[in-house]
């Protein structure tokens, strides 16, 4: 389908609603249906993106709001989402009505709304920031990039600037490498001349325990998977002095994992693009 054809997608945005009585809820998550490609396709048919917060920072608000917050129910949803929809991704439509019916009675399903979308990836990320993300532009600049969130949305820009992104696969479940349950999804993952590549976010700046689980995730991958790559993408470069920094750079070398600051990712998907076109032809 050519680029600039227009897709009429839907989606629901997921609340987490404790106390039924006071109609009181947070958005916590989106899910994305994307017809498939072609006619003659059931109205039902399709995929499904999804988007959860999953930010430390983001969870601690939650924990603020409602104190009793069932955080283990919130935390497997990515996973019994994933079970529902696998290897039927052809009756999307279907196995969202199922998904919305077994759902504890404090998440729900928020009414489906429908919308054009030329990139549904971009369309999913837009979603997630307007709706689902806790408004952060009063305390910064627009351009400010603090979370990780905000480092994964930077470097699937540059990846669709650099025409790779449809080449590259988007939250790719790690439990097949680890062990069943593992709730971690590394943000993109590639092919290129035999080698599978993962691409992951950090903010060096926010929490810094994510790169503990990536080195663990990549030595586990890597013990599967060979022939494996992977880089960390973070929103600056460590800084010398910082210890806190500095731990993150030695964790990841130690696994080998490279770290790309976010402004030297361009450069880098534009080096590996005629790779990554080359195995996608």
């Amino acid at each position: 389908m050519p680029e600039e054809a227009l897709q009429s997608c839907a989606y629901h945005v997921v609340r987490y609603q404790p106390n039924l009585v006071r109609d009181e809820w947070v958005n916590i998550g989106v899910l994305l249906l994307i017809p498939p490609h072609g006619n003659g396709q059931a109205p039902g048919a399709g995929r499904v993106r999804q988007r959860w917060l999953e930010e430390p920072a983001d969870l601690a608000r939650l924990r603020r709001l409602h104190p009793a917050v069932d955080e283990d129910l919130l935390l497997r949803l990515p996973a019994a989402f994933d079970q529902q929809f696998a290897g039927r991704e052809m009756d999307a439509e279907a196995i969202l009505e199922k998904f919305d019916d077994t759902l504890s009675n404090a998440v729900q399903l928020a009414p489906r709304k429908g919308l054009l979308s030329r990139d549904p990836d971009a369309e999913l990320d837009r979603l997630f920031r307007d709706q689902v993300e806790p408004v952060r532009e009063a305390r910064r600049g627009p351009a400010e990039v603090r979370t990780r969130g905000d480092v994964r949305a930077r470097a699937a820009d540059f990846f669709r600037s650099a025409k790779i992104l449809r080449f590259m696969q988007r939250g790719v479940r790690v439990e097949e490498y680890t062990a069943p349950g593992d709730p971690m999804r590394i943000d993109f993952a590639y092919r290129r001349n035999g080698t599978r590549g993962f691409v992951h976010s950090l903010a060096l700046g926010r929490d810094p325990g994510q790169a503990k689980l990536l080195a663990f995730t990549a030595g586990a991958i890597r013990e599967r998977v060979p022939h494996s790559e992977f880089l960390a993408v973070t929103e600056r470069e460590p800084a010398r002095g910082n210890a806190r920094d500095q731990f993150v750079s030695e964790i990841l070398r130690e696994t080998g994992v490279r770290v790309l600051p976010l402004p030297d990712l361009r450069k880098w998907a534009e080096d590996v693009a005629p790779l990554l076109r080359a195995e996608g032809a």
